[in-house]
This record gives structure tokens, C-alpha cells and sequence, in this order.
């Protein structure tokens, strides 16, 4: 397993031959918040092309849209708390069914309902996201994001790259304000 810093960039087929399917992990605990709201962090995968950008709204992939057309990225489901250990919500990605005209995806966590609750990533700690090879299970990359974030409502995580015929991961960390409206703008979407 790689522990990777931000802004690393990392190869992932290329070094785990015949992988097609990973498991995109995320995790957060929250340490300074008694708001009396809950903090429910979603993730969320936006399938982008070269430009950066979605075709379409299909291609933005949450809990109230689970899955693309192709069902190459699939949201596990929400978790409304972040209590617990482990991962607190999964996507998964089958590499071998992602369309040709995508060429990255990028995955996002976002406060749900941050500015009505007077919440930010300042308040959330031990933030990570891990790609796991769905077929054992094993580990292969790890990313944490650290505790960079203080006003920030949304943050792009992470994504998989296309490079030739392989697929590479990019360990990203980057923080917006404005929360979920802000990354689908910043992503081509008017939602």
C-alpha cells in the first residue's frame, strides 16, 4: 500500500496488472462542531472529459444518482453521520466500462447543507480516501488529506487519470467555498 501526498501523482493499472475494478474509499471524523445540526459529508464522482468538464448531469454521480449510463461508477449509498470506523461512503469503479470520451474522474466531498448549518472542513479531521482492488480487497493507494481546510464547504479530493491505455491516480487535496454549487459550476454542470 502507497501513502501518497498531495499533488502526487501515481501510476495505477500500470503497477497492478489486470486490475479493472477499485473501490474508492472515503473517511472523515468530525472534531470541533456542536452546532446541534448533524455533519453529513457526501461524496460524490464527476466523469469529466478532456476539458475537464461533464457532458451531462448523468455524469455527476452522488447519492441521489447512483450510477452513469455505462455503470462504470457506482455510489455505494449515503451515510448521513460519518460515525464509525472505516469508510464512511464508497464508490466503485469498474475501469474496463468507463466511456472513451471520459478522461478523468474526479472525486469530491462536500458538506451537505453547509451554509444553512454553519459548517466547513475546518471542523473535520482524519479525512482520507483509499483505492482498494475490488476483487481482494487489498489496499493499493491511501491519501490523507491533512488539515489544511478551514472555511472550505467542498473539496475535490482525488482522481483517476487516463494515460494512454492506462489509468493514474492523482492525489489533489483542493478546497472551494461555495460547496456542491461551486464544484458543479467549476465541472460544467448547472444544477
Amino acid at each position: 500500500m502507497i501513502n501518497l501526498s498531495k499533488g502526487q501523482k501515481i501510476d495505477l493499472t500500470k503497477t497492478n496488472p489486470g486490475l479493472t475494478q477499485v473501490m474508492i474509499g472515503l473517511g472523515w471524523d468530525i472534531n470541533k462542531y456542536d452546532g446541534g445540526h448533524d455533519f453529513d459529508l457526501d461524496a460524490a464522482a464527476f466523469l469529466l472529459d478532456q476539458n475537464g468538464k461533464a457532458n451531462s448531469e448523468d455524469d455527476f454521480i452522488f447519492y441521489n444518482h447512483k450510477a452513469d449510463a455505462a455503470n462504470s461508477v457506482v455510489h455505494a449509498g449515503d451515510n448521513l453521520t460519518g460515525i464509525g470506523e472505516g469508510d464512511d461512503e464508497v464508490l466503485i469503479v469498474d475501469l474496463s466500462k468507463v466511456p472513451a470520451n471520459v478522461a478523468r474522474i474526479s472525486f469530491t466531498v462536500t458538506i451537505h447543507e453547509a451554509d444553512t448549518r454553519n459548517q466547513n472542513f475546518g471542523q473535520v479531521e482524519n479525512a482520507y480516501i483509499r483505492v482498494l482492488n475490488q476483487a481482494n480487497g487489498e489496499e493499493l493507494l491511501h491519501f490523507d488529506l491533512g488539515e489544511d481546510f478551514s472555511i472550505e464547504t467542498a473539496i475535490i479530493v482525488a482522481e483517476l487519470y487516463r494515460h494512454g491505455s492506462e489509468w493514474k491516480f492523482n492525489a489533489i487535496g483542493s478546497g472551494f467555498s461555495g460547496g456542491l454549487a461551486a464544484l458543479c459550476r467549476n465541472f460544467g454542470l448547472n444544477v
